[in-house]
């Protein structure tokens, strides 16, 4: 496993894992700061602390099943579709919703932030997963830990600063979600259930990486398209029905 660690792949792979952890996360961050904000200062800080820990173990273990899931036939076709819409999602904008109860109760909040971020955490769970399978075969539950346990700090402490960056600088979305669309491409033709015919037939789309262009275009094209329709939909002003008649 140490000589997996010094390959390209293994470094690609947990750079992926925690690029698309901290795109992926910033909602989370917020549902953290919106359950615990009626706490105390001081309980507020137990209440982040002890929900994003239970969050972190909570992830892990979803990821960890996650990566063994994959390796059944058909699951990383599956994954791969959900994981093309999960980067169309990022690029169209949402809807503000706050739905996320504060508490007053430092228990309370810990237990709103661990099921909130159990009920969110399947976009996460899936690209994690998915990036650990561009690494090497035997290194993916150590890429999981590692990648996770450098990006939730990041994302705890940085999240909100990632978020104005964002905000600043759009692109950044586009290139997530792009990634998203690579990952998803590249995984879905080393599936089980169509590898063989891949490397028989096509096996152009893996080694001249068609597939994974493939998907990071179609991801940002149709999520740019439909956050146009998004921006261009609700939003137009109606004209008036009625104008002033003149008089006479």
């Amino acid at each position: 496993m140490l000589e997996s660690v010094y390959t390209l792949a293994f470094w690609q792979a947990l750079g992926a894992i925690i690029w698309v952890n901290l795109l992926l996360s910033g909602d989370n961050a917020v549902v953290i700061a919106l359950a615990a904000r009626s706490l105390p200062e001081r309980q507020q800080k137990l209440a982040v602390f002890w929900g994003s820990a239970a969050a972190i173990v909570m992830r892990v273990i979803l990821t960890v099943f996650a990566v063994a899931l994959l390796q059944l036939p058909w699951l990383k076709l599956v994954g791969g579709l959900l994981l093309l819409w999960i980067g169309v999602k990022l690029i169209v904008p949402e809807e503000d919703e706050a739905d996320i109860e504060s508490s007053d109760n430092l228990l309370q909040a810990v237990k709103t932030i661990l099921i909130a971020d159990l009920v969110m955490s399947l976009d996460n769970v899936i690209a994690v997963a998915a990036a650990a399978e561009q690494g090497p075969p035997e290194t993916k539950i150590l890429l999981l830990v590692i990648g996770l346990g450098l990006s939730i700090p990041i994302v705890i402490f940085g999240s909100v600063m990632m978020l104005k960056i964002m905000e600043r600088f759009p692109i950044i979305i586009t290139l997530g979600a792009a990634l998203l669309g690579w990952i998803a491409g590249e995984i879905m033709v080393t599936d089980p259930a169509i590898s063989g015919w891949v490397k028989a037939n096509a096996a152009w789309l893996h080694a001249w990486k068609v597939a994974p262009i493939a998907g990071a275009a179609l991801v940002v094209a149709l999520g740019k398209w439909l956050a146009a329709k998004h921006e261009a939909g609700p939003g137009q002003v109606e004209p008036a029905a009625e104008t002033e008649r003149p008089k006479g």
